[in-house]
């Protein structure tokens, strides 16, 4: 009897624990949802490459702000910067003697996906297959991005059950990886347009190219 009643639980705690999985379009109706009501957000984050024998990482503070600005301040290294206003984005490394712009529209970067964090798209529409697995602390989702079919192959967005983005992972379709880890998220903070211009220090020029990761 004991064991039967075992089995039972265990069919029932089974059941119950799939209950309470949401479909992978439900939780990005819910990611969306959550970003959709934002105006802007700051977060401490972490960036890992690896691929073409390189496994670099780097640290900084995001700041995303509504209509599509963003600004990447690395301090490892520090005074590296990537500064998305709306309609450019500018790219530059301490040390280079110029500095990159690129149209918004022509943005082929491994950063641009963060537009997700922007709140201004849906996610099941933007990922191509999407899919949903468990994993430690929340859901991944996961797909193919339209229009950057020739060089991405997936992107992982992973969540927590309020449909806070907590990471990302971008694999490419030569084998290289890039992952962001999200921590000390801060919600509709001041972010004033001077934090989206990008002032060249003395002597580095502006030209017009693609933006390094």
């Amino acid at each position: 009897m004991m064991k039967k009643l075992l089995i039972l639980l265990g069919f029932a705690m089974a059941a119950g624990a799939q209950a309470q999985t949401p479909s992978a379009k439900a939780l990005a109706a819910k990611v969306d949802a959550h970003y959709n009501h934002l105006h802007s957000l700051t977060a401490h984050f972490t960036e890992r490459y690896r691929g073409m024998g390189i496994d670099r990482t780097e640290t900084g503070t995001l700041t995303l702000s509504k209509p599509g600005r963003m600004r990447w301040a690395y301090d490892a290294p520090s005074g590296k910067i990537f500064v998305l206003d709306g309609k450019f984005a500018v790219s530059y490394t301490p040390g280079d003697s110029q500095a990159l712009r690129t149209p918004a529209k022509q943005l082929d970067d491994l950063r641009s996906p963060l537009r997700f964090l922007l709140g201004h798209t849906e996610i099941a529409k933007e990922l191509d297959g999407l899919t949903l697995t468990l994993v430690s602390g929340g859901y991944t989702l996961s797909g193919v991005p339209k229009g950057m079919q020739q060089t991405v192959q997936s992107i992982g967005i992973t969540v927590d059950a309020a449909g806070q983005i907590l990471g990302m992972r971008i694999v490419q379709t030569d084998g290289a990886e890039t992952s962001f880890a999200f921590s000390d998220i801060r919600e509709n903070v001041a972010t004033p347009d001077s934090d989206f211009q990008f002032t060249p220090p003395p002597g580095v020029t502006i030209i017009n190219g693609v933006a390094p990761i």
